[in-house]
């Protein structure tokens, strides 16, 4: 198999070392290129201090190992389920286990946190009045945590070649998966395995494509990027992911340096549909057989779009305040890519509209302030909270090549 046009095997290679090595040190060789630098978000403070070490969460154990022929080994095994892609379509872009996950996951309250930037990406999922929030500085190097968020077992992944963000419940058909990383991509996304049966999963959708579980779908859960200021200000008491993970990486690095400048994506050898360039940045939301794509830099400069998705009515929303985890050398100093929401339009049976003001967004109906995490804190329909939409903040390439037909709003 051939790696994609326009990432050369060494580069490609030297930016997976970086990411699987063990030792802490440099951030890894990346595509060298120019940030930016006019549209840095200036977050990095004097002094950056480990949190002490974290406090683990109770974890179901996982299934055992299975009896079956397993794809992790060999997808092209002819005793293997139909699978739904062509083996071919598969990219080597490291080893198995190669970047490996976190297994034991550790958390301490966000305001006890001293690592994080103010304006560094975190991943917010809730469940059941559960709040974690994971930093994209530590998932950029392990892309994969098996966790349990509100008595769920979740696993929560993070794509850095498409920058995407992906929560999908572990349990399947009464046995609890752990997952990892296989070494593969397709289309440059995340291509995981379960260790129970072997099989290979695209992360970007959450479904079985290759092995024992061929066409098994994954129930998948909201996951928004915000700040650490906006997670601080929304949800000081959601339980954030320590450093505290068993590995020794280079946390706050970026071993993907510049990444998020370049043209063109690792793994990936189609092409992206104009007129908008690969890496070009979206808000991509799928409800049924319907998709759509909302162009990052619009929604950032009018801050809401209004949709209805598979008829149902959603409200798009971004504010400015969030760093790029994959554009400079540091995950602190990127450029601005803002936190955004994807939320049911609606309270009940009442349809709301609304507009950004300053960090917050207001109804026209009632006139009640929300914030960027959809929960109303001024106005009549204060303590009311918007329901999440799953959806990605991703790349172009990436969103089209898994949604060929999706609708584009550019605002």
């Amino acid at each position: 198999m051939s790696v994609a046009r326009g990432a050369g095997a060494a580069v490609v290679m030297a930016l997976l070392t970086a990411a699987c090595g063990s030792a802490a040190g440099g951030a890894g060789t990346g595509h060298d290129g120019a940030a930016h630098a006019d549209d840095e978000v200036s977050c990095r403070v004097a002094e950056l201090v480990d949190t002490p070490d974290g406090v683990p969460v109770d974890q179901p154990t996982p299934s055992p190992p299975e009896p079956v022929v397993r794809a992790v080994d060999d997808p092209t095994d002819p005793r293997l389920p139909t699978p739904l892609v062509d083996p071919a379509e598969l990219v080597p872009l490291g080893t198995r286990d190669g970047i490996a996950p976190i297994d034991d996951p550790r958390f301490v309250p966000a305001t006890d946190i001293r690592f994080l930037a103010p304006c560094e990406a975190v991943l917010v999922v809730e469940l059941n009045g559960d709040v974690r929030a994971y930093p994209v500085q530590i998932l950029v190097w392990h892309e994969i945590v098996n966790d349990t968020v509100g008595g769920v077992p979740l696993a929560v992944t993070y794509c850095p070649l498409c920058n995407s963000a992906v929560a999908v419940e572990r349990t399947v058909d009464g046995r609890i998966l752990d997952f990892s990383t296989s070494g593969w991509v397709r289309n440059s996304a995340l291509v995981m395995y379960d260790r129970q049966t072997g099989t290979l999963w695209d992360h970007f959708v959450g479904e079985a494509i290759i092995g024992d579980l061929t066409g098994t779908r994954l129930v998948r859960h909201a996951v928004q990027t915000v700040s650490f200021a906006q997670l601080l200000a929304v949800h000081p008491g959601a339980r954030v992911l320590t450093r505290d993970t068993g590995a020794r990486r280079s946390y706050g690095l970026n071993p993907y340096r510049f990444y998020d400048e370049t043209a063109t994506a690792f793994g990936f050898s189609g092409i992206a549909p104009g007129p908008y360039a690969e890496k070009e940045h979206f808000v991509g939301v799928a409800l049924g057989d319907d998709a759509v794509a909302v162009r990052l830099e619009g929604l950032l400069a009018g801050g809401v779009v209004h949709l209805d998705v598979a008829g149902v009515p959603v409200v798009v929303w971004a504010t400015p305040g969030v760093a790029s985890p994959l554009s400079g050398q540091l995950t602190n100093a990127g450029r601005e890519v803002g936190a955004t929401g994807v939320f049911e339009a609606r309270v009940g049976a009442r349809r709301l509209h609304f507009e950004r003001r300053r960090d917050r967004f207001v109804d026209r109906e009632s006139g009640s302030t929300w914030t960027v995490t959809g929960t109303a804190v001024a106005g009549p329909l204060a303590g009311s909270r918007l329901t999440p939409v799953e959806h990605l903040d991703t790349f172009w390439f990436a969103w089209t090549a898994f949604h060929p037909g999706t609708r584009v709003v550019d605002p």
